[in-house]
């Protein structure tokens, strides 16, 4: 790896940005079967708090991969689904589930105390 490059333009950098953090990837995965409400996302996601998972949300809103939609019924009903460039991040990212999938024995076996994530 080289230390000489620029993290403004350094696409892993880039990427990271957008995705880094505990819930973001899952938020993909999650989002990555179509639109959800917060609380169907609330439950997938064993772990999150409230707070945490608003953020996360606003967060990669901001980043243009995820779209807020809020429809004018009462109450209001408000879905969260990838917008075109975050479908092409979850595109992106299948081959690290991939991965994972693979290994899944050898790195289970070596995380296992620490682990949480999406309630399957």
């Amino acid at each position: 790896m080289n230390s000489d490059v620029d993290h403004d333009t350094c696409g892993m950098s880039l990427a990271i940005d957008v995705v880094g953090g505990k819930w973001k990837l899952h938020l993909m995965w999650v989002l990555g079967d179509g639109p959800q409400r917060f609380g169907q996302i609330r439950r997938m996601l064993d772990g999150v708090s409230e707070k945490v998972l608003t953020e996360n949300l606003r967060q990669l809103e901001s980043s243009g991969v995820v779209h807020r939609e809020i429809y004018p019924e009462i109450p209001p009903r408000v879905e969260y689904s990838l917008t075109p460039l975050g479908d092409t991040l979850r595109v992106a990212l299948a081959p690290l589930e991939r991965w994972g999938d693979q290994h899944r024995a050898e790195l289970s076996a070596k995380t296992l105390p620490a682990q949480v994530g999406v309630a399957l």
